[in-house]
């Protein structure tokens, strides 16, 4: 990074949650706890279990992974600053959240893309779904899914790199791009509105995709009976709810970074900018996991095997 004078970042928006600091880094440490077991969970009875290696189970272990990914960007981070005392990050590891939380978000987004073309395929295309969703085939969006955003963003991150810092507060938790512009030395507008190009870059193929795949689905529920309609549609709920979450949370982080907030509490702007990077990893095993019936028997023998719910409900009685 060129002439940078600013070592450190101060991460004001920690100043908040002063007086209940140490009970904040618990309940971080309780929600990263619950998005590694969940989602581990997951990927193991998955992994375990050859009647689940179907294409969307394997698009599910890779969001799982890449929500692993994004919350130990961000978690451990956000409970170790919660401890110090000046709140401070450095430039080097506020330049690496950068890279973890966009590229986190952008495979998100394109991973959802690619779990929405699954669901066009088997609910268009059912008798010829295994033909087209061949191994070759799935091994392919999977790295996809997983390279294109590494080289959009990366090719974006190589212009945020050649910044000169002068400023040397984030009004956040964590650091993300736009708030390193704002901490320039000098007017940085032509890399705010090259990050705008490559948003769309990063946003606009995967809009195209879903966009087609569930335009494609309602022609073809439109000519089924009511029963066949409904029992496709189940198939897309876990889907359509876990991108709805995800464009929540991506709205709630744009809408903060591009737009003064000030009039909004601190607490709820730190609510608001966390939402993308622990809602969805929470979310989107329940729904995958709960929402799957083989899953779901298979989560069952899981704990009657090791004998975890019956101590559960052993406890409960206890205590009642």
């Amino acid at each position: 990074m060129d002439n940078t004078t600013a070592l450190t970042f101060t991460m004001t928006a920690y100043a908040a949650m002063e007086n209940y600091k140490h009970w904040m880094f618990i309940v971080f440490l309780l929600l990263y706890l619950i998005i590694i077991i969940l989602n581990v969970l997951l990927i193991s009875i998955i992994h375990q279990n050859k009647e689940l290696h179907q294409p969307m189970n394997v698009f599910t272990c890779m969001l799982s992974i890449n929500e692993l990914y994004g919350s130990t960007a961000l978690l451990p981070s956000v409970m170790a600053v919660l401890l110090s005392e000046t709140y401070d990050l450095s430039v080097k590891w506020c330049m690496a959240q950068i890279y973890f939380l966009h590229t986190y978000a952008s495979a998100e987004f394109c991973i959802l893309a690619v779990m929405g073309y699954d669901r066009y395929v088997a609910i268009c295309c059912p008798l010829h779904y295994h033909s087209i969703m061949s191994n070759s085939k799935v091994f392919m969006l999977v790295v996809l899914a997983g390279v294109y955003p590494l080289v959009v963003f990366g090719s974006f991150y190589s212009l945020t790199l050649q910044l000169s810092l002068c400023g040397k507060v984030v009004p956040k938790l964590y650091c993300v791009n736009m708030e390193l512009v704002k901490n320039s030395c000098s007017p940085a507008s032509y890399i705010s509105t090259v990050g705008l190009v490559f948003i769309l870059l990063l946003v606009v193929p995967q809009v195209l995709m879903i966009v087609f795949s569930y335009a494609q689905i309602l022609r073809v529920c439109k000519k089924l009976s009511r029963e066949s309609q409904y029992n496709a549609l189940k198939t897309c709920i876990p889907h359509l709810l876990s991108l709805i979450n995800y464009i929540i949370g991506s709205l709630f982080e744009i809408i903060q970074t591009r737009f003064n907030m000030n009039h909004v509490a601190v607490e709820a702007r730190i609510f608001l900018s966390l939402y993308f990077v622990v809602l969805p990893p929470i979310v989107n095993p329940v729904l995958y996991g709960l929402g799957t019936q083989i899953v779901r028997v298979h989560i069952l023998k899981l704990f009657i095997r090791y004998k975890i719910l019956p101590t559960l409900l052993a406890k409960a009685v206890n205590a009642a």
